[in-house]
């Protein structure tokens, strides 16, 4: 690599970690900062490497901001060299590798995701890992990394489980390239299949032990049909990623996966790699469209493989690589400095940073000075993300409760009989219609209206409740969450 790319590489990750340290975190993140101080082996939404990864920064940086994304920029940086190493592997003598890196750096998706914590950070860079060391193994004919394949789709399944679209496109490119097949005959691939499941064993026994939680609630998305809205859903997706690719760069990564199909179709081990990691996500993501939305992050794990498929384009193509990459850094940098500065008082409408992390601080701000005048001994939300957050940036003297079912599935002190006959405040978002359960409180006053907002720009309106807790207690579980140390 060009020493100018070491430089690049190492400002963008400084740059990178500096935004992550500014910019105020999200509920999902404060939700996944929750999962990180009560650690287990699963969680109803998602396996637990992110939570993994939010306790090893705050291990080193702290229950900050920083602290909670710090492994986001790292982990960029790193899945940036794997990724030129599988680009030069699999199309050696075109400078793929790099062209390839450049490109998936450049995207309005991977611009964020570095610089927030979600699943989709460990995913990628887990899925990037398999695809190197799948790249190793066609450059080298070295059956080691099957091995490292293996880890890398276990760890995959760990984070998130659109992994299993990563084994399935590794099973389906062993059988379907003659080169790969006579693997099937000796152990290491087999070794490597072992290894991934007992990676994710933990999960899978998480899940067993508590009714199949979280495959339910994820598996419950696959299989809809509602073809009256499949054409929204449709225009969603290919918006979707027409936004957070970056228009040129969604385009060159759709023109390279189509190319990977004319070759890959020849059976060449290389091009039948870069295909089976990008049309087998592409067309389950297609079909859930048919029925359902999907969520414009599900289709990152498409890109390490097209941008290396959209490098190998014909010369031609080549002339919208420099314009689509200095657009998307420019879009990217738009939304970083929105994001962690707010200078512009836009409507929500044109400001999607407004609605994720606009005006939380001032919120808790509000909710803290109410306590103090009402002598309220708690606060509470049944707002999952709401609670998280609300137990990050609350003064730490005040013990703040999660209400919700999900709770049961956590280690998390039970709060019911403490606060039986205590008053507390209730957080519930001014969207929701009904008036709190009656079976929690003995005590429901009327609220008072708050609103989160930044720049004089409202977000969201709530509702904040003075409420009395239940004696005896209900049987809603209401989890005491934890503090920052």
């Amino acid at each position: 690599m060009p020493r100018w790319a070491w430089i690049g590489l190492a400002a963008l990750t400084a740059a990178r970690a500096t935004i992550a340290a500014l910019m105020p975190l999200a509920p999902d993140e404060a939700y996944y900062w929750v999962w990180s101080r009560a650690l287990a082996p699963g969680y109803l939404d998602h396996p637990p490497m992110v939570a993994l990864w939010i306790w090893l920064g705050t291990l080193l940086a702290g229950d900050t901001a920083l602290g909670i994304r710090l492994l986001a920029p790292l982990s960029g940086a790193l899945g940036t060299l794997l990724l030129i190493r599988a680009g030069d592997d699999l199309l050696p003598g075109r400078n793929a590798g790099l062209t390839a890196a450049i490109l998936l750096n450049a995207t309005l998706l991977f611009g964020v995701g570095a610089v927030t914590m979600t699943p989709d950070t460990p995913v990628l860079f887990f899925w990037t890992l398999a695809l190197f060391a799948l790249a190793r193994l066609v450059a080298t004919g070295q059956g080691g990394w099957w091995l490292l394949a293996g880890l890398a789709t276990g760890l995959t399944l760990a984070s998130k489980y659109t992994g299993f679209l990563l084994a399935g496109g590794a099973v389906l490119w062993t059988l379907a390239t003659p080169a790969i097949r006579p693997w099937l005959r000796r152990p290491q691939p087999w070794l490597g299949a072992m290894l991934a499941l007992a990676v994710f064993a933990p999960v899978l026994l998480w899940n067993a032990a508590h009714g199949w939680a979280s495959f339910a609630k994820q598996g419950g998305r696959a299989g809809v049909f509602d073809l009256s809205r499949a054409p929204q859903f449709l225009g969603e997706l290919v918006g979707g990623q027409a936004g957070l690719a970056t228009p040129v760069i969604f385009v060159l990564s759709m023109a390279g996966i189509s190319f990977a199909l004319r070759r890959g179709l020849s059976g060449t081990a290389n091009w039948t790699l870069l295909l089976a990691l990008t049309l087998l996500p592409l067309l389950v993501f297609l079909q859930h469209a048919l029925g359902d939305r999907v969520q414009a992050n599900w289709p990152a794990i498409i890109y390490p493989a097209a941008a290396i498929a959209a490098a190998g384009l014909p010369a031609p193509w080549h002339r919208a690589v420099r314009p689509g990459v200095l657009l998307g850094l420019a879009l990217t940098l738009i939304a970083w400095t929105q994001a962690a500065f707010a200078p512009f008082a836009l409507p929500m409408r044109l400001d999607p940073t407004l609605l994720r992390l606009g005006g939380w601080t001032s919120l808790a701000a509000d909710i803290a000075a109410e306590r103090g005048r009402s002598g309220a001994t708690f606060v509470a939300s049944d707002n999952y993300g709401h609670a998280a957050l609300l137990a990050l940036l609350l003064p730490p003297d005040i013990p703040v409760l999660a209400i919700e079912e999900r709770w049961r599935l956590f280690d998390l002190p039970d709060a019911r009989a403490a606060i039986a006959g205590r008053s507390g405040l209730l957080l519930r978002s001014a969207r929701r219609d009904e008036a709190p359960a009656p079976d929690d409180w003995s005590v429901i006053s009327r609220p008072m209206r708050l609103d989160r907002a930044r720049n004089g720009m409202t977000a969201e309106g709530f509702r904040l409740y003075p409420v009395t807790g239940r004696t005896p207690p209900g049987a809603e579980p209401i989890a005491q969450l934890p503090r920052p140390r």
